[in-house]
């Protein structure tokens, strides 16, 4: 019985550091940029629920975004799924 308790409560503080995690509040786009090999990009800033700002790239006609900037590997295929990324 202690073993069911004890997972139970386990789950429960799981799930709610997961609804602690800051969140994007806001998505706004900041310039366009070039590589020097000529490859275009967006920059846009991210605000997150817990007041930090984070930078997000997107390449190939906003179908790849990334974290951080043109340098950045932490990409994704959809805007908030990277947004969300930037806030953890």
């Amino acid at each position: 019985m202690n073993t069911l308790k004890s997972a139970a409560v386990a789950a429960l503080v799981t799930f709610s550091a997961g609804s602690f995690a800051a969140k994007p509040t806001s998505i706004v786009f900041s310039a366009n940029g070039e590589k020097e090999d000529g490859t275009a990009y967006s920059t846009y800033m991210v605000k997150c629920s817990n007041g930090q700002k984070e930078e997000l790239t997107a390449w190939d006609n906003r179908r790849k975004w990334c974290v951080g900037n043109a340098e950045s590997q932490d990409c994704q295929k959809k805007q908030i799924k990277a947004a969300k990324a930037a806030c953890k």
